[in-house]
């Protein structure tokens, strides 16, 4: 198991809806190697967002097991929890959720401030490098107002890598972006895997663009395909 980063054993889970009990993931079962790059695709409601939040520990399963590098992480309380998500994971959301008063360079800072394991200096030369990294290093001092929507996506990017996680999730990040700026995205993430060996799981509809990752996986039903 040490060449999996991740692995989801029968996990399911519920949701009740207008008093009906609704069996959104089935007996599940993924295993996300080291440094793969991984597509989940499905229908809108199958289930795609949820099972990425629990992949993310935003989110608790009704049955079933998570480990997260070689540790069972599903029986956590809610601080060890957190403790793993600052850690071990990095986050892309549909919506970039920058904070407008900041620039882009002091936003992608914010995620190691707040985990205080390094000093301001050293957190700013990695955040500067990362945002070099993104293809934005003559736009760290700009505020989000002044950034195309591809523009703070990547920022987004460059702040889910801040604190050198071991997997970064990203639900639909394209989905708020042309087509051409998608395509742009994911050959991002391509980059990203292959340069840093960086492992990634993205949730997207978008089957054509999910062409360059590593492996592409469908969701149906509550079962992957």
């Amino acid at each position: 198991m040490n060449n999996i980063i991740m692995k989801l054993e029968d996990i399911d889970k519920f949701y009740m809806e207008t008093g009906n009990k609704l069996h959104i993931l089935k007996k599940l079962n993924l295993e996300v190697k080291r440094g793969e790059f991984v597509s989940i695709l499905g229908k809108s409601g199958s289930g795609k967002s949820t099972l990425l939040n629990i992949m993310g520990l935003l989110d608790k399963i009704d049955g079933g097991k998570i480990w997260i590098d070689n540790k069972e992480v599903s029986s956590l309380n809610e601080m060890e929890r957190n403790n793993i998500k600052n850690h071990f994971l990095g986050f892309v959301f549909q919506f970039h959720y920058l904070m407008s008063e900041f620039t882009a360079l002091e936003n992608v800072m914010i995620p190691a401030l707040l985990n205080n394991f390094k000093n301001k200096v050293e957190i700013e030369k990695e955040a500067k490098e990362l945002l070099e990294i993104v293809g934005l290093a003559e736009r760290i001092k700009h505020k989000p107002n002044q950034l195309s929507g591809g523009e703070k996506q990547r920022v987004a990017i460059a702040r889910a890598m801040i604190n050198k996680p071991k997997l970064i999730l990203a639900d639909e990040p394209t989905g708020n972006l042309d087509e051409d700026t998608g395509e742009l995205i994911f050959s991002l993430f391509r980059k990203i895997n292959k340069e840093h060996n960086q492992s990634i799981v993205v949730v997207t509809h978008a089957r054509d663009l999910s062409q360059v990752t590593d492996r592409q996986i469908y969701l149906k039903r509550g079962v992957l395909e």
